[in-house]
């Protein structure tokens, strides 16, 4: 279990990169830290890690206060982005590095490393040096190091980034198995939302420094907490629309939709439904959006289909080949719409 009270990193200048984390993670739990560049997460991790002192707040590893203690003593192993393995040493050697720091015998860390290895598929590239290897091959190099000691926690920052579209499915799923078998500790550091959704069992989404929302990935996905989340959060982002309450009605894109509950006329709010789910109609509807088809994207599978409504653009997904021609008059039906006020989620529709 890591336990975080308080924990705030300020820099030279001011600059608050974590400002007063609370968070919990249970044992076994794969937990992804989420959020933009700059937001803090790679920070948090450091900061987990021992790579970075905070200026307040503690760091607790299994019960312990781990906070002024160095990275090896704290029981963690780290991937990082570009892996960090050593270039003039061959697999084996990167392996059994870290047990070598512990002074474990030469031939009980060559055996360690080889039956690692046998696991993650390297045996056959044991004597094989970084540079002869491929990309996803370094990348499992790395986490072969970090299983060889037997961390108390997993900290990967970024680790799938420096890999090819389809390498990273693999590897992602690779991943999510080898965590579940080995049932260690796992804080996964991305900027992107489907890795997170993929592998996680809940999300830290984090801006400026602050968690803003702390979830499962269902809940984080279908029930955002606040505007930025709603727009983070999604292969195609959330429509956000301005919507204003009267007594007739609740007043979205030219659309005038039954008054939800907790709402009174006059407040001005954000509606937010995605593009999944949303259907398209050729026939008028009083429960629809009005617009016209003014850009087909296509997705595969499926084509993002954006709409020019009056006061908004709006986008749906369709299944391929059903779109609409361009410039063809629809209507867009909401379903599982939420709703804002100010920035904060409110309720559903």
């Amino acid at each position: 279990m890591i336990t975080l009270h308080a924990l705030t990193k300020i820099f030279p200048g001011g600059v608050h990169a974590l400002d007063a984390i609370e968070l919990t993670i249970a044992d076994g739990e794969f937990f992804a830290l989420l959020g933009p560049s700059g937001c803090g997460k790679t920070t948090l991790l450091r900061t987990i890690a021992g790579l970075e002192t905070p200026t307040r707040g503690t760091v607790r590893i299994d019960g312990k206060d781990v906070t002024a203690l160095p990275p090896g003593e704290r029981d963690v192993a780290m991937v990082f982005q570009d892996y960090a393995i050593f270039p003039h040493m061959d697999v084996t050697a990167n392996i059994a590095y870290p047990l070598r720091i512990r002074k474990v015998p030469r031939a009980e860390r060559t055996a360690k490393a080889a039956g690692v290895a046998a696991r993650l598929s390297l045996t056959e590239l044991l004597h094989r040096r970084p540079a002869e290897l491929s990309g996803g091959q370094q990348q499992r190099v790395a986490l072969a190091r970090a299983i060889a000691c037997h961390p108390a926690a997993f900290l990967f920052d970024e680790p799938l980034s420096n890999l090819d579209a389809r390498l990273r499915l693999e590897a992602r799923t690779f991943l999510k198995r080898l965590q579940r078998e080995l049932a260690v500790t796992t804080v996964f550091v991305t900027h992107d939302q489907a890795e997170a959704l993929a592998l996680a069992d809940r999300i830290a989404v984090m801006s400026d420094g602050r968690m803003i929302q702390v979830a499962t990935p269902a809940e984080i996905f279908h029930r955002p907490a606040t505007t930025f989340v709603a727009a983070f959060i999604g292969s195609t982002p959330m429509n956000l629309l301005p919507a204003h309450a009267t007594p007739g009605g609740l007043h979205v894109a030219g659309a005038t939709l039954p008054l939800p509950g907790g709402v009174t006329p006059g407040d001005h709010l954000t509606y937010g439904v995605r593009p999944e789910y949303m259907t398209l109609s050729p026939a008028e509807r009083p429960d629809a959006f009005p617009g016209a088809v003014t850009v087909l994207e296509n997705l595969g599978t499926h084509t993002l289909v954006t709409l020019e409504t009056p006061g908004a653009l709006i986008q749906t997904v369709v299944p391929e080949g059903h779109e609409p021609p361009l410039g063809t008059p629809v209507w867009a039906t909401p379903h599982r719409a939420l709703l804002y006020r100010g920035d904060t989620l409110l309720t559903t529709r």
